[in-house]
């Protein structure tokens, strides 16, 4: 179906084609999300497609995360070898101190450029076959993991509180690393992830403990505002109906510290090596240039000369 990524083999260097960059070697730190997740995976895949085209000219390492915000904040200190993915959304508050933001703005938020989309979050509410849960109902008095600091973890507390489960539901202090293990010792009675599907943790649960991932009606979709998802039948070992779940937009950016040789170099290795990499996860099948829609702020100068030259159209908002 697809390959499973090995973390071990995640801080691999891998060289990229660098059309028009300068000769000398660039290092790129490609920052994404935990080495359980989907989007590190994805990261490792961008990595290793990047080297099947290289040059020589850059090398991407991919750096483990503990989620969209850390991504975000990191940008104070980071300079233009910093590449990064977060939801538009978290770059928006950042640039406007707003929540986590608060009290925390940098004039470097203002410099957040986007390069291009990658599969957007897709919420998984994974439940133990043992639990007995098949509804959001069905989890008061169930212990459940969010993890911590990641944007899965903030979304699922929302749709607890949003489906009337707040202080219903015990909260397990364990990392989102940890959730597997958990589920299959009894630990606890289930998990949320929010990575992009097929999640790798939701794979490895699926296969070996047996889960009913929870689907959500319209109504309670439309209380979480954002934008609904189906996880077609077969895609987790025993599920043989449709899952109704939620997205969100997720982006890679950089920063204008970022010169735009290397910009352009990156955006254009990716677009180019999409269609190899769905053919090792059909995550990718997703990414078309119609999720460029979902950038809704600036786009780097150099990745808008790629795009100008695939002749795909950016709105003056991007430009």
């Amino acid at each position: 179906m697809f390959k499973i990524l090995k973390p071990a083999a995640i801080l691999a260097a891998a060289s990229i084609m660098a059309t028009g960059a300068a000769n000398a070697e660039t290092r790129i730190t490609y920052k994404s999300a935990k080495s359980t997740s989907s989007y590190y995976q994805m990261g490792v895949q961008i990595a290793e497609a990047m080297k099947s085209a290289s040059g020589g000219d850059i090398i991407v390492t991919v750096e483990e995360s503990q989620g969209s915000t850390q991504n975000v904040m990191e940008v104070r200190a980071r300079g233009g070898d910093y590449v990064f993915t977060t939801p538009p959304v978290l770059v928006k508050l950042a640039q406007g101190g707003k929540a986590m933001f608060e009290g925390k703005g940098d004039p470097s938020f203002d410099e957040i450029r986007a390069l291009f989309p990658i599969p957007s979050l897709t919420m998984h509410f994974v439940m133990s076959a043992d639990s007995g849960a098949t509804s959001f109902a069905d989890l008061e008095g169930k212990t459940i993991l969010l993890g911590k600091g990641s944007f899965g973890a903030r979304e699922g507390e929302k749709y607890l509180g949003l489906f009337g489960l707040e202080g219903k539901v015990e909260i397990a202090d364990v990392e989102l690393s940890n959730a597997v293990p958990a589920l299959k010792n009894g630990q606890i009675d289930g998990f949320v992830t929010a990575g992009s599907w097929p999640a790798p943790n939701v794979v490895e649960a699926a296969a070996s403990t047996g889960v009913t991932v929870l689907s959500l009606d319209d109504e309670q979709v439309a209380a979480t505002k954002r934008t609904q998802l189906t996880i077609p039948a077969g895609t987790y070992a025993g599920q043989e109906a449709d899952i109704t779940t939620t997205s969100l937009p997720v982006v890679t950016y950089t920063t204008t510290k970022m010169d735009d040789d290397t910009a352009y170099a990156l955006t254009k290795a990716f677009w180019e090596a999409k269609a190899d990499m769905a053919g090792a996860a059909p995550w990718w099948n997703g990414v078309t240039d119609g999720l460029m829609a979902n950038i809704s702020g600036k786009i780097h100068p150099g990745a808008a000369r790629y795009y100008k030259e695939a002749g795909i159209e950016l709105t003056p908002e991007q430009m």
